[in-house]
C-alpha cells in the first residue's frame, strides 16, 4: 500500500482514499459521541455555519473547540462529552484542524477520520478495500503534529503488519506538543482526562466514513466484525 503523510496546506490534487488524522482531540471525541449513541456528525465549515445548522434543526447538538460559548452545546473534550447522553442524535462539530482537514477532501472517493480510539478498526478498514493508495491527512501543526503522525503512521503499519505494536507510537503521542498544552491548559474546553483518553488505543469497534449528504460533511460509524465492543462511560 503506497501512502503519503501530508499536512492541510499541503493537500493539492484530490486523494483517492484519505485518512483524515486528529488525536487531540476532534475524532476522539467524535468516536466518543458515537459510543455515547450519537446517529451522525455534520462536520462545519465555520462557527456561523454550526449555529445555522443548529438554528434550523434545534434538537442537534453542536459542539466547538476552546471554552463553552452561547449557542454551543457542548466543547471539544473526551472527557466532558463521555458523561452526554447523545442517543439518536445529530452532533454538529466545528474544531481548528480536525473538521478542516475532512473538509479539505471531501471530494476524495473514501474518507476515513481517525485517532488511537479506532486505529484497528480504521486499518482493517483499509485492509478490506485493498487500496493501493492511502493518503494520511496529518491535521494538526500543518502536517508536523506529532501526535497525529505517529497514529496515522500507526495505522497505516496495521494496515499491513497485523502485529505492530502501538506502544512506541502512544509514547510519541505522549510527548507531543498538543499533550503538553492540554496538561499545562493552555488550550481551553480541557478535562484532566482527556490526554489519557486520546491515547487510548482501540476503544471503539468502528472506522468512522465521512460522506457527502445534501452538500453537508456526514460523519458515520462503521462497525467492523471482528473487534470487542467496550463500554461506554
Amino acid at each position: 500500500m503506497d501512502t503519503r503523510f501530508l499536512g492541510i496546506p499541503e493537500l493539492v490534487d484530490v486523494p483517492s482514499v484519505a485518512v483524515v488524522v486528529d488525536v487531540m482531540r476532534a475524532y476522539t471525541v467524535a468516536a466518543w459521541a458515537f459510543g455515547q449513541g450519537a446517529e451522525k456528525i455534520v462536520l462545519a465549515e465555520s462557527l456561523d455555519e454550526a449555529l445555522a445548522l443548529k438554528a434550523r434543526h434545534p434538537d442537534w447538538m453542536a459542539l466547538k473547540d476552546g471554552p463553552p460559548a452561547p449557542g454551543f452545546d457542548m466543547v471539544n473534550s473526551p472527557g466532558l462529552l463521555r458523561s452526554a447522553d447523545l442517543g439518536g442524535r445529530t452532533v454538529v462539530q466545528k474544531t481548528t484542524a480536525g473538521t478542516v482537514g475532512a473538509l479539505a477532501v471531501k471530494r476524495a472517493s473514501l474518507v476515513l477520520c481517525a485517532g488511537f480510539v479506532v486505529a484497528e478498526a480504521t486499518a482493517r478498514f483499509l485492509r478490506t478495500r485493498e487500496s493501493d493508495g492511502v493518503t494520511f491527512v496529518v491535521t494538526g501543526e500543518d502536517g508536523r503534529a506529532d501526535e497525529d503522525l505517529a497514529c496515522a503512521q500507526y495505522i497505516a503499519r496495521r494496515a499491513t503488519e497485523a502485529e505492530t505494536d502501538a506502544a512506541g507510537f502512544v509514547r510519541r503521542a505522549a510527548r507531543s506538543r498538543a499533550a503538553a498544552e492540554l496538561a499545562k491548559g493552555v488550550r481551553r474546553g480541557v478535562h484532566a482526562d482527556d490526554i489519557a483518553l486520546c491515547l487510548e488505543v482501540d476503544r471503539f469497534p468502528f472506522a468512522m466514513v465521512a460522506t457527502l449528504e445534501d452538500s453537508l460533511m456526514v460523519l458515520r460509524p462503521h462497525v467492523v466484525p471482528g473487534l470487542p465492543a467496550h463500554p461506554a462511560g
